[in-house]
């Protein structure tokens, strides 16, 4: 045997290995879809091009059922622009954003216009219209790679419902693979995670086009090894080749980008705007996150302290809006977006009127602004008790919320 036989074999063998571990198909989008015409269809699922596994989050928004009548928020009084006070604002909201991760869903059933009923593993029922191209006629549709007929694209129309399953690890699929990578702010802050590109691009086979030299290039992502923003109107690709590659003129890499998303499942969802993304690095994953992860989630639970030394147990309504683990707790980092499960937070702590400080199970904390989430604006903590008693402490009479796990 010729001397690097050995290593040669050995790197093959690793080279397969990581091929088999990076084919796992156990964390993609999996179900039947039944048609208005009672076919059905079984097989992966893409849906509105930038969701299909269970850790991708179905956007909507969610009819209000507040404790109070009405929203309420504070509004700074301004007279020659000297701020001299503030006062409570009313207004009337009937509806609020909201999302849910695609593994805590059982069914999904499109309802009249732009509505539709998920039920979740759980066995709770939530009601989501518009409010993103996810829900409704603007869904860009729903593409499913079934076992007989191939790949197969549906408009909201033609959908009776879709139930999600568990589907079988070793499938492939005609869109490569998932992409997976360490996305690197402008700030320096890192976070790794599964991408979104442009709210369009999830695969390997998926294609980043731009304008090289008064040409257009379309460059597939498996040929990628990291994209770095070099202006508002370009960037700088590496490939796994070595070579560079400077492009732009096109939404994929200029500041039309609409948003470079990650998704870590210790937290949530990441996105960074163009002028705030720097670099990210594509690398192959670890295992899937699969359907069993997910529980449907249950309703939050756990101690407000109010800075007056009291405290109060029981069941969470935050910002009289969230109450269940599944929910998503929203903010902003340094012109980054936060969309964090809830079942994520172990604590909240107001830091001011204009910002909490986030801490997550896993020991990471984030001190976010910018929503009614995590800012005076929110509309009340309610707790109650396992006596029935309710309460409400309002954001300037909180010390800190520890959740319950």
């Amino acid at each position: 045997m010729k001397r690097g036989a050995i290593p040669a074999i050995a790197a093959i063998f690793i080279i397969a290995v990581t091929s088999a571990a990076f084919a796992d198909s156990s964390g993609r989008l999996y179900g039947k879809l039944t048609t208005v015409d009672g076919d059905v269809y079984e097989g992966l699922i893409r849906w509105d091009k930038n969701e299909a596994s269970w850790s991708d989050i179905l956007n909507g928004t969610k009819d209000l059922h507040r404790s109070h009548s009405s929203d309420r928020h504070h509004e700074k009084i301004v007279v020659f622009g000297i701020t001299i006070g503030d006062r409570w604002n009313v207004e009337d909201a009937s509806s609020v954003q909201s999302g849910v991760c695609f593994g805590h869903i059982k069914t999904i059933e499109p309802l009249h216009g732009d509505a539709v009923r998920l039920t979740l593993k759980s066995g709770e029922q939530v009601r989501l219209e518009g409010g993103s191209t996810d829900i409704g006629e603007e869904s860009r549709g729903i593409a499913i790679e079934d076992s007989r007929e191939g790949e197969i694209e549906f408009d909201w129309d033609e959908v009776e419902s879709v139930e999600l399953l568990q589907g079988p690890a070793d499938l492939k699929s005609e869109f490569g693979e998932r992409l997976y990578g360490t996305m690197t702010t402008r700030h320096g802050d890192e976070y790794t995670g599964w991408v979104s590109w442009d709210a369009d691009e999830l695969f390997t086979n998926d294609v980043l086009d731009g304008e090289h030299k008064d040409h257009t290039r379309k460059i597939a992502f498996d040929k990628i090894k990291s994209i770095a923003r070099r202006n508002s109107d370009e960037a700088v690709l590496t490939l796994t080749n070595g070579d560079e590659i400077v492009l732009g003129e096109t939404n994929d890499v200029d500041d039309s980008n609409r948003g470079i998303a990650v998704y870590d499942p210790a937290i949530g969802q990441i996105t960074a705007e163009w002028n705030e993304f720097e670099k990210l690095e594509f690398k192959a994953p670890p295992a899937a996150v699969a359907y069993d992860r997910f529980d449907g989630g249950r309703r939050l639970e756990g101690t407000v302290y109010a800075d007056d030394g009291t405290k109060y147990s029981g069941a969470i309504r935050w910002d009289d809006d969230e109450e269940f683990t599944w929910e998503m707790l929203d903010g902003e980092d340094r012109e980054v977006a936060f969309d964090i499960e809830f079942g994520n937070v172990k604590e909240i702590k107001p830091v001011g009127f204009h910002a909490a400080t986030v801490t997550l199970w896993d020991g990471r904390s984030f001190k976010l602004r910018g929503t009614n989430d995590v800012d005076e604006d929110n509309n009340g903590i309610y707790v109650r008790s396992n006596d029935g008693k309710k309460v409400e402490i309002e954001w300037d009479e909180v010390d800190r919320v520890e959740f319950a796990r």
